[in-house]
């Protein structure tokens, strides 16, 4: 399992936010940065103008767990902050990670040995 860091300043998620490759999906939207590491830097961002704090908390549970079962099969060397858009906020956990999964794999960020033909 590569290493997984928390990013908790907020410069490191502007620098992501301003100069990070941004993929959008219907529910989820990636930003990432490409390192040289062996590290894997994770954040995940709601914004105040989606919803009261329980409503921000629960998006942020959500994506913090699809993270964690797809992150033994991200690249290391990466920076990620994942989003929900605010169609997100109503979604199960296991749409996220399907959605995740097929946003990670369209970037080529998943290693090679993870295999394609899962029904996600």
């Amino acid at each position: 399992m590569p290493n997984v860091h928390k990013l908790k300043k907020g410069w490191e998620f502007d620098q992501i936010f301003r100069t990070g490759i941004k993929v959008n999906g219907e529910l989820v939207r990636l930003l990432y940065l490409k390192e040289d590491s062996d590290l894997i830097k994770f954040g995940c961002a709601v914004g105040k103008h989606q919803g009261k704090a329980h409503i921000r908390n629960r998006g942020k549970r959500i994506l913090r767990e699809a993270f964690r079962q797809l992150a033994n099969e991200i690249i290391p060397g990466l920076q990620i902050v994942l989003s929900l858009k605010d169609k997100g906020l109503d979604s199960k956990t296991q749409e996220i990670h399907r959605e995740l999964f097929k946003l990670l794999r369209r970037r080529n960020l998943l290693l090679s040995c993870y295999p394609v033909s899962q029904s996600h």
